[in-house]
């Protein structure tokens, strides 16, 4: 109980500041040779389309990407060329995905009292989303978008059925996760620190014993992960603009 104390004695700031990390380290393992970050979307670089509505909200002050070494240059050139000026720095991400979110917590600003992370390969974030997030971590300590899961899902082991989980209490977790600042800090340093993997930063606060508020999320607001979802993207892209 101790620790839990020292993490939420520090949760009251005065500043309201939040620092939003994209994190675009990804191997891109499963996109058939051709990486996903900068792959096109409706003409333009999938991680841009991502980053817009993180320049446009009012509630976040800075941006921290985390790349690959290679993509550095890449990526804050395009940010450059682009106009997305609440772009900071880009940092080399890690191993790991949770090595990555590590370095750009890091990396953020100080004065940083609410930290977003996103998923740099979902480009069809709304601003809605973000700012709903982020207003409900700021009641709540940690949030994250969600929608409810439509398919009936089973528990097996060995190819055998042992549980049918009860699908009104499933829900698909979604990007950004948003954060208190030292809250996530801590949680992550301490996965870091005891060889966690977790493919989730919700499920690092939870391991300290912290509940997380789900908000609204979107169907539109999935993760790029192979050529086909790339033609998804295209297919929502192209119905927003009205084609």
């Amino acid at each position: 109980m101790g620790f839990l104390k020292n993490v939420l004695g520090k949760k009251k700031k005065t500043t309201r500041y939040c620092s939003a990390v994209i994190v675009a380290g990804g191997k891109s393992t499963r996109m058939e040779g051709e990486d996903k970050i900068l792959a096109p979307l409706g003409g333009e670089p999938l991680i841009l389309h991502g980053l817009e509505p993180f320049q446009a909200s009012d509630l976040v002050d800075e941006i921290v990407i985390v790349a690959r070494e290679d993509l550095m240059a890449p990526i804050g050139d395009l940010c450059s060329r682009k106009g997305i000026t609440k772009v900071r720095r880009v940092v080399n991400g890690g191993a790991a995905r949770q090595d990555s979110v590590l370095a750009g917590i890091q990396a953020a600003d100080e004065r940083a009292d609410i930290i977003a992370i996103h998923d740099g390969a979902r480009p069809f974030v709304t601003r809605e989303i973000i700012e709903e997030t982020i207003k409900a971590a700021r009641r709540c300590s940690a949030a994250a978008p969600a929608i409810p899961v439509k398919d009936t899902i089973k528990r097996a082991k060995d190819g055998i059925v042992t549980e049918t989980p009860d699908r009104a209490e499933l829900f698909a977790v979604q990007t950004p996760q948003v954060f208190e600042a030292n809250l996530i800090r801590t949680a992550v340093g301490k996965a870091v620190q005891d060889g966690i993997l977790l493919t989730d930063d919700c499920a690092a606060v939870e391991r300290l014993g912290f509940p997380v508020k789900l908000t609204q999320g979107s169907e539109e607001n999935i993760k790029i992960t192979t050529p086909r979802d790339l033609v998804h993207g295209e297919a929502i892209l192209a119905e927003r603009e009205g084609h």
